[in-house]
């Protein structure tokens, strides 16, 4: 039975997506930190979820942080 609440896409080796993502957004502003957690989280499941759908899921994200910093 897969977990719906912590699914294995989000674990990768001894760290959850979830704490690696804590720890890389607190050097950015709210808006921004919702873009780089969210290009972080499909770049980290894209392999073992939906590969070029969630690569560019990530590339959407990557470019409104682009706009945001703009």
């Amino acid at each position: 039975m897969s977990d719906k609440i912590n699914p294995q896409h989000y674990k990768q080796g001894d760290i959850e997506v979830i704490d690696f993502i804590d720890q890389v957004v607190k050097g950015y502003k709210s808006q921004q930190a919702f873009y780089v957690a969210n290009v972080i989280k499909y770049v980290a499941r894209a392999p073992w979820k939906n590969g070029t759908e969630d690569l560019n899921k990530a590339k959407w994200y990557l470019d409104r942080l682009l706009e945001a910093e703009g």
